[in-house]
């Protein structure tokens, strides 16, 4: 099981702040996890819709969207993050 971490503006529109899945052994990269995630249902396609900007963390550590999920134990997704 992997344990998954929404925040912000993807979490509402998931509906809800975390969940531990099990992954089919074809998610490998961020990237494929994302594309996985948006087949469990509307509300997910809704919130990854725009993949390109959705950021990740592995095990609190932000990578870009290639590298490998190894085995993280807790995976982040969340928005672009904004500051002043």
């Amino acid at each position: 099981m992997t344990h998954l971490v929404y925040f912000a503006w993807v979490r509402e529109r998931i509906g809800k702040s975390e969940e531990d899945i099990a992954l089919p052994s074809s998610v490998i990269t961020v990237a494929d996890l994302l594309n996985h995630l948006k087949t469990l249902g509307e509300e997910y396609e809704t919130a990854l819709q725009h993949e390109n900007v959705i950021r990740v963390a592995l095990d609190q550590e932000h990578v870009d969207h290639d590298e490998p999920i190894g085995d993280a134990r807790e995976i982040g997704i969340f928005p672009p993050m904004t500051g002043g």
